[in-house]
């Protein structure tokens, strides 16, 4: 079963594979199935936008919740593809203390 987010920065939906939810639950267990409602709100209304390193067509969403493991950062990565069809989906999910990598494509003010 695939599940869908709304996401107003890419003026689309993202989707999220049971695949890919499964791969996160197993190696982000900290983050799945707790705070499965902040990938949402972070790909709804994200602080921060970062270009990804090491994939060209990926993107990093950050938000920061003071409810997460008395304050962390839920990072959304999302990989962009344009052919054949548009397609935005998530690779993987993770909770984090620091932002490290990627250049800073928008940032809230």
């Amino acid at each position: 079963m695939t599940t869908y987010f709304p996401c107003p920065y890419l003026e689309a939906d993202v989707e999220v594979t049971e695949e890919r939810e499964k791969h996160i639950a197993e190696n982000h267990p900290d983050l799945l199935p707790e705070y499965r409602q902040c990938i949402a709100e972070t790909l709804a209304n994200p602080d921060m936008v970062r270009r990804s390193e090491r994939f060209e067509n990926a993107r990093m969403f950050s938000r920061w919740f003071e409810t997460v493991k008395g304050g962390k950062y839920v990072v959304v990565f999302v990989v962009s593809d344009l052919f054949p069809d548009i397609r935005h989906w998530i690779i993987t999910s993770y909770i984090t203390k620091k932002l490290s990598q990627g250049a800073i494509e928008w940032k809230r003010n």
